[in-house]
């Protein structure tokens, strides 16, 4: 684990990220992964995780499949995006004293045996945001380099070196889940927006090696226009990073 400890706490709030609420759960967003989910959510639940199955608008049973391996499943219809989705499972859950959300992806790209890693840093390090540091010596080559780009890109846009800020692995405080409800993002810049908000609220940051699991299915990712947009996010998160700083020193 590395950790980056808070510059400084936010004034409505005391005490470290792991001081309220009352455990975690995860969250798993989903589109037309019938396939794969089943296993995903009996992963988890084996650890003993409540876990709550974004459908976000599916046709093909993934929310069926998510309900018979024991989840609670939550479905949005039309499919509107990552980030809606997720913002969905926040205020859902937010409804209740939990004290951190843990997300993965639906695809089983991410192992859920090492949701214990992701828990341990949260306890220890204190840190409002635990994000799954991918081997992008794994991926491959062309995703390699964009993600690469993209991360000294990102990093320099919020002043401070990210390891991985598109990794949909991780673990957030309810301090931060509540935060990143006011971000407009609706699709995969949600995730790095809410890397911002960390960063410029100040909050901890931890991270954790994570293995991705690459599946025979072809990716829609197109890698160029994916990091031509990506360009954009930097500078939207780069703004937002600014906004929560002077908002802090006010």
């Amino acid at each position: 684990m590395v950790a980056r400890p808070p510059r400084r706490q936010d004034p409505d709030v005391s005490g470290t990220a792991a001081d309220a609420g009352t455990g975690a759960l995860a969250i798993v967003p989903a589109h037309n992964e019938a396939p794969r989910i089943g296993a995903v959510v009996s992963a988890l639940v084996a650890q003993g995780l409540p876990v709550l199955v974004v459908d976000d608008g599916s046709g093909d049973g993934t929310g069926d499949a998510a309900r018979a391996a024991g989840a609670r499943v939550l479905r949005l219809d039309p499919n509107r995006g990552k980030g809606a989705a997720l913002k969905a499972g926040f205020r859902d859950v937010l409804a209740e004293p939990w004290g951190a959300i843990l997300t993965l992806d639906g695809d089983g790209q991410h192992d859920p045996s090492e949701v214990p890693a992701f828990l341990e840093a949260w306890r220890t390090s204190g840190a409002d945001l635990v994000v799954g540091a991918r081997d992008y010596r794994r991926m491959p080559p062309i995703r390699r380099f964009t993600n690469g780009v993209s991360r000294l890109l990102f990093s320099r846009a919020v002043g401070e070196q990210i390891p991985d800020n598109q990794s949909g692995y991780r673990l957030r405080s309810r301090r931060l889940a509540e935060a990143a409800l006011a971000s407009l993002e609706e699709g995969f810049a949600f995730e790095v927006e809410e890397i911002a908000i960390c960063v410029g609220r100040g909050y901890g940051l931890a991270w954790v090696p994570v293995r991705t699991i690459y599946g025979t299915e072809t990716s829609d990712i197109k890698p160029w226009s994916h990091f031509v947009s990506f360009v954009r996010v930097a500078r939207r998160a780069r703004r937002r990073a600014r906004e929560e700083r002077r908002a802090i020193a006010t």
